[in-house]
């Protein structure tokens, strides 16, 4: 392993003992749990499916590091909280990495460096692009071991802050600073698409074609599942209802408030005033009614949520062709989309999904696609390694800090590989857990979004 430091690290003694430290410890890993996403890999075949997508234009003669070994070494890396491709100088020895891309432990022959990486990066192309965004919908697909009678697919746009000159990024007056701004597609905890899209645009732009693709593949795949379109007030366009109508496709969306809704919805609003002003304590009413604005192609369901709140009013008003119960609609389905925040959440604080400072905007795109990746992993490892454990609802940084940051010898020799694990670590039987669901021979039914 490089010698980083060739100083002792000094620190204070403990009595008459002197503490000491340094960098040369030789085989050992503080990721060992990553085994764990390796398992996951394996049930799944993703990194198999993703190289499959990228051609490699390298002669072969000159290539010293496999390409399925390099989207390894990046998507592990990120799984485990390695944002920067210059992490990948030292980490590149780090013995369990070498095993987790397959590459297997040499000691004296790294893993890739960050140029090599970054010329990755680099030379992916649209198409490619295209296959790997293919490659999430069929691994969704392939989760589901019985067809599922109902799927809400949730659509959400969020920023993604950048700092320098990039390709196709602009200023942007809701969020205030210069940002691209990417969608994601979710179905439950499970990832369908994450896009990246510059700033000047609509916020639903091309919603309506990736929905038209999702449906149509997922209806290839199950011919008579239920789907239903979700989305806050960003994605009501009038034309994606219509489509949704045309194709039997059910939705519930968010609606902007307006003065005619707003009229239209006074008798609620004015019966909870009522009933707070009695009370003082907070009221929900909940209300229907027909509403079609100047652009739209017909009249459709609106539901009313009229709510007086201490500070004052919170109107909200949704647009949905589905069948039911005003209030059950509204709380039972439409404020279920808001867990898909915490999955934006999970992609972009924990995963580094934002980290797109290549100058090329199809660079910045597959680097969003590599978090993607690293996101599928670590909801596969919480779905179906977790389910029922203390971590079941846990942060995929949750799930990196106790479950995948564990100290390990590791010990290479003619006929296997030993991993000495921290013996103080106080998840043992919870690891093992996982591991015997994750093997190749454990059955059961797998729990799906």
């Amino acid at each position: 392993m490089t010698d980083c430091n060739t100083q002792p690290l000094l620190f204070a003694s403990l009595g008459s003992k002197k503490i000491q430290a340094d960098f040369k410890g030789g085989s050992l890993t503080s990721d060992a749990g990553a085994l764990l996403l390796r398992q996951v890999d394996k049930k799944l075949g993703l990194l198999d499916a993703l190289d499959c997508c990228l051609p490699d234009p390298r002669h072969a003669s000159y290539t010293t590091h496999a390409q399925k070994t390099l989207l390894a070494q990046r998507i592990f890396g990120i799984a485990l909280g390695y944002e920067d491709l210059n992490d990948h100088q030292t980490l590149r020895h780090d013995p369990l990495m070498q095993i987790v891309t397959e590459r297997g432990v040499q000691a004296d022959a790294p893993l890739a460096a960050p140029p090599t990486l970054c010329r990755l990066e680099n030379r992916v192309d649209r198409a490619s692009l295209v296959r790997m965004a293919q490659v999430f919908v069929e691994t969704f697909i392939a989760s589901h071991a019985t067809p599922p009678a109902e799927l809400i697919l949730d659509f959400d746009a969020t920023d993604d802050l950048v700092h320098g000159q990039q390709e196709r990024r602009f200023f942007h007056g809701y969020y205030d600073h210069y940002c691209f701004l990417p969608l994601y597609v979710l179905c439950g905890s499970q990832l369908l698409v994450a896009y990246l899209r510059p700033a000047n645009i609509d916020g639903a732009y091309h919603s309506r074609a990736l929905l038209k693709l999702l449906v149509r593949r997922l209806r290839q795949a199950w011919p008579g599942v239920r789907i239903i379109f979700r989305g806050d007030s960003g994605f009501c366009r009038w034309k994606i209802l219509r489509w949704c109508d045309r194709h039997d496709v059910g939705y519930i969306v968010g609606l902007p408030r307006n003065a005619v809704l707003e009229k239209l919805a006074q008798p609620w609003v004015s019966q909870a005033e009522v009933q707070f002003q009695l009370t003082q304590q907070k009221q929900r009413l909940f209300g229907e009614l027909t509403y079609a604005a100047q652009t739209w192609d017909k009249p459709r369901r609106v539901i009313v949520k009229a709510e007086r709140l201490g500070l004052g009013p919170n109107t909200r008003f949704i647009v949905t062709n589905l069948t039911g119960a005003p209030q059950t609609l509204y709380d039972d389905i439409y404020c279920q989309r808001g867990d898909m925040e915490n999955r934006i959440k999970e992609q972009q604080l924990g995963l580094f999904a934002d980290r797109t400072s290549c100058h090329d905007f199809g660079a910045n795109q597959f680097r969003v696609l590599l978090s993607a990746a690293a996101y599928v992993l670590l909801e596969n490892l919480r779905r179906l390694g977790l389910a029922g454990t203390e971590l079941a609802a846990a942060q995929v940084s949750t799930i990196r800090r106790k479950l995948l940051k564990i100290g390990a010898g590791v010990i290479c020799s003619v006929r296997r590989i030993v991993l000495h694990l921290a013996g103080g670590y106080p998840l043992q039987q919870l690891f093992a857990s996982v591991l015997a669901r994750l093997s190749p021979t454990a059955t059961g039914a797998v729990p799906t979004g």
